[in-house]
């Protein structure tokens, strides 16, 4: 009995030793709770000391006690300079100067002061131009006169036919129907029509951005590019904005444009456009006029879906103006006019006119073999001006500016798998002449004003006989003279009769000199690498050649 008393002694003992271990925990955790606040005080009583002095900090405060980071005992330095923190009041550092002398520390800047309008003087009477019977002057229309300041400068003086017509009516706001080819002059018929209608009906309230009051819809970068070009010379001497969207390039810069800014003229592909009106980034409820040029090329490359959903943005037909132009205008193109148009006039300036007039038509009889010798000794001997080549695909294009580099011709290629940014540096190296031959597919065919084009060769006819007459259309522009030289090949002679039949006048076919066939030299150089551009293409696909080893 007595070992079993001393077990229960002792067990009791040690229950009494562990509280009394808690109970002296609890006390020590008490008391140095008090000493950290007692410290904490301390700290902040020194703190509110050095503020109050002077109203400066001339260093910063470095707690003495502090050790934690720090096991070497370096001194902690806080630069005085820096930016206070989220939850740090902003200090006052002292830096020689007088209080009044200190910059301010507010980080707003004053706002922008708005760019005056550069103004220039002139004189309506310099602009004289004689009157001639059957012609009309751009006088004898009501124009505004920063308008007519910019038809001076760009040394327009009569209207081609179909600038008469449309001006004469749609400068009142009826609707027109147009059917010319290229390089009439219509661009500039319903450019002016819109700016003078801009200048007339000032709008005084506020508009939101991404609400242009004029939109134009052309079916290729390069006409929506060409069209942009016009309207910034027409504009020069007018305080509005223009703004161009196309796919292949600049989306953000677009968008930035778009919804930064009150867009006057709105220029674009129906695919771009839907892109920014499926965002809700471009509102079309404040279009007063909505041009549409080269409709049958919108309908043959099945972008109608894309512009009915666009026309269908804006406001009714009856409370807009509607400017429709086409090449071509059949039974399905018509029918489009005329529900998106209402009590509209229609031009019609056949393109068999400008064909017989202005242009010169060869049609060489070649084989297939021998064209490429026939245009080698075309580009040596007659050695012409500016000469645009078109093909009907991309290989031939790539295959046929290899041969000529390598002859050392130098030329360059436009067509759909070339980069948009890579066409708009070769367009503009043809136009200042750095490249006087172009390689062009039928990309190159519409809306693009090259002036001074010598010749324009057929290296392969087209399929279509519409497509023709746009091609030989790139030269000869506005009543100057031009050169067609087609080839006729086993291959494509057979769409000569309706190219006849689409013009009205039959094509000459004859045997090329003998001088013309010759074999050219053996190739001067290495070919230059001509590869497609990489966006054109579907990645890759990725391979594992380990996945089905087990």
């Amino acid at each position: 009995m007595e070992a079993s008393h001393v077990f229960i002694l002792i067990k009791v003992g040690f229950l009494v030793l562990k509280l009394l271990k808690l109970i002296g925990r609890k006390l020590q955790g008490k008391s140095s709770a008090k000493k950290k606040e007692a410290l904490h005080k301390k700290d902040q009583d020194k703190k509110n000391e050095i503020i109050k002095q002077g109203g400066g900090v001339k260093g910063p405060y470095v707690n003495p006690n502090y050790k934690g980071s720090n096991p070497r005992g370096y001194t902690p330095v806080r630069s005085p300079y820096r930016k206070p923190q989220q939850n740090e009041p902003a200090k006052l550092v002292s830096t020689g100067r007088p209080p009044s002398a200190a910059k301010p520390t507010s980080t707003v800047k004053p706002p922008l002061k708005p760019t005056a309008k550069i103004t220039v003087k002139w004189n309506p009477d310099e602009f004289k131009v004689p009157v001639i019977v059957g012609k009309k002057r751009f006088q004898d229309f009501d124009l505004p006169e920063e308008i007519m300041h910019a038809i001076f400068n760009l040394n327009f003086q009569y209207c081609t036919p179909i600038q008469m017509e449309i001006l004469d009516k749609g400068l009142e706001g009826k609707d027109a129907i147009g059917q010319a080819q290229t390089g009439t002059g219509k661009t500039a018929a319903f450019l002016i029509t819109s700016l003078t209608r801009i200048l007339r009906n000032k709008i005084t309230e506020k508009r939101r951005y991404g609400s242009p009051r004029v939109l134009v819809l052309a079916p290729t970068r390069e006409l929506a590019m060409q069209i942009s070009q016009d309207a910034l010379l027409l504009s020069k001497y007018l305080d509005i904005n223009i703004l161009t969207v196309f796919g292949g390039m600049d989306y953000n810069k677009q968008r930035n444009y778009l919804i930064n800014k009150n867009v006057d003229i709105l220029i674009g592909t129906p695919g771009r456009i839907i892109d920014f009106i499926n965002k809700k980034e471009l509102h079309l409820n404040k279009v007063d006029t909505l041009v549409l040029d080269e409709a049958d090329r919108m309908l043959d490359m099945g972008f109608i879906p894309d512009v009915k959903k666009i026309i269908r943005a804006c406001p009714p037909k009856e409370e807009r103006q509607t400017l429709f132009f086409s090449a071509t205008i059949d039974t399905d193109v018509r029918n489009l006019a005329g529900s998106w148009t209402k009590d509209s006039f229609s031009v019609e300036i056949e393109p068999d006119e400008l064909i017989v007039k202005s242009i010169e038509q060869i049609v060489y009889i070649v084989t297939s073999r021998e064209k490429y010798f026939l245009l080698y000794n075309i580009l040596m001997k007659e050695k012409p001006g500016k000469i645009l080549v078109f093909v009907n695909r991309r290989d031939e294009a790539r295959d046929l500016g290899r041969k000529l580099f390598r002859n050392g011709i130098e030329c360059e290629i436009i067509s759909g798998e070339v980069d948009q940014r890579k066409r708009i540096k070769v367009l503009d190296n043809f136009k200042s002449n750095a490249v006087k031959v172009l390689i062009a597919t039928d990309v190159a065919g519409r809306g693009i004003h090259v002036d001074n084009i010598s010749h324009v060769i057929n290296y392969s006819l087209p399929g279509d006989p519409q497509d023709y007459v746009h091609r030989i259309g790139r030269t000869g522009r506005a009543g100057a003279t031009g050169i067609s030289i087609s080839f006729a090949t086993e291959d494509d002679s057979f769409s000569i009769p309706a190219i006849e039949e689409l013009i009205g006048k039959p094509l000459v076919c004859i045997n090329p000199p003998e001088e013309l066939l010759k074999q050219p030299p053996p190739y001067e150089r290495e070919a230059k690498k001509v590869e497609p551009s990489k966006s054109n293409y579907p990645r890759p696909r990725k391979t594992y050649p380990n996945r089905n080893k087990r």
